[in-house]
């Protein structure tokens, strides 16, 4: 006491070891809370920044335009990047299946084979088969929007390909046996149907083979298929379209009391069924009666302006 009422000084001191803790102990904390915040601003850029491991991620929760969008920007840093080549390719193929607009799908349809046709070049041999099998399904859905066959060799190729590598898919035969049914190869096209029946029985795998057979001129064969269709579909579509090649069989083979039964029972579901009215038209042409004949062709023109067969009997 006597030391400090005798000498300001060492007060002065004592102030002066306070404030260098006080200072130093704020220096500790302040350090603290900025590297704190600093690991947090690296972590969630961390987070924030896309990989390969978080587009797999991000693909198990079915988030494909995350997918998309993250891939195309680890592209942007490496083109070569085989695992977000395929990603990519994946995501484009499911964004194109959710377009209402078909330009918008055939541009994600678009990049998703220019995506996938790379990576076959970069990707590892085991991931092979799956992409061969996207590539395929790919070409099938191309097909699909341009309402033609021009990608159905394309289709063969690569889901051939995909099965060959051990690559298994429950809708491989079928796609493979329409592309077949497309190119004119109604042999292979039947084989195809008939392996993918014995994985799953539709009305319309049914009613495919059914007319693949009548085209080899089996209708023998094709016949129980259509009367299996006839007794159990709840598709009226698939109904209509069995009924009138059932008809159509029956009338070549000179059963002409059978399929004018159907043809009428056809009628009385769908009245406006052009093609029920035109072969209506031809039994009565096959009985003689030439006058209900050109009345049932005329009936089909105003239903379909654009008949051939119609125009053709009439001479217009």
């Amino acid at each position: 006491m006597k030391n400090i009422v005798k000498d300001g000084n060492v007060v002065k001191r004592k102030s002066k070891v306070l404030a260098i803790v006080l200072i130093a102990a704020a220096v500790v904390v302040l350090s603290s809370v900025l590297g704190f915040f600093l690991s947090r601003m690296v972590k969630n850029s961390r987070n924030n920044n896309p990989s390969v491991h978080k587009l797999y991620s991000l693909w198990e929760q079915g988030e494909y335009q995350k997918v998309y969008s993250d891939s195309s920007v680890i592209l942007e840093k490496n083109e070569l990047n085989a695992p977000a080549m395929v990603m990519h390719g994946y995501s484009a193929f499911f964004m194109a299946l959710a377009q209402t607009d078909i330009t918008n799908t055939q541009s994600y349809v678009d990049e998703c084979i220019f995506s996938l046709r790379k990576a076959l070049y970069y990707a590892d041999k085991a991931s092979l088969p799956q992409i061969q099998y996207m590539l395929g399904k790919a070409y099938f859905q191309k097909n699909t929007i341009s309402s033609a066959y021009y990608y159905s060799d394309l289709v063969i190729k690569y889901l051939t390909l995909a099965s060959e590598n051990g690559y298994e898919a429950p809708d491989i035969h079928e796609c493979l046996a329409l592309c077949y049914a497309d190119l004119g190869m109604t042999v292979k096209s039947v084989m195809e149907f008939t392996m993918a029946l014995k994985s799953h029985k539709t009305d319309t795998l049914l009613y495919a083979i059914a007319l693949q057979y009548h085209k080899l001129e089996k209708d023998d064969i094709a016949k129980p298929y259509l009367a299996e269709i006839m007794a159990d579909s709840q598709d009226d579509d698939i109904i209509l379209k069995s009924s009138l090649l059932l008809a159509e069989i029956d009338f070549l083979e000179g059963n002409y009391s059978d399929a004018r039964k159907i043809y009428e029972t056809v009628l009385e579901k769908f009245p406006d069924c052009a093609d029920a009215l035109y072969g209506l038209g031809n039994i009565y042409e096959k009985s003689g009666d030439i006058a209900k004949a050109r009345s049932e062709w005329r009936k089909t023109l105003k239903v379909q302006v654009n008949h051939a067969g119609a125009i053709k009997k009439l001479g217009l």
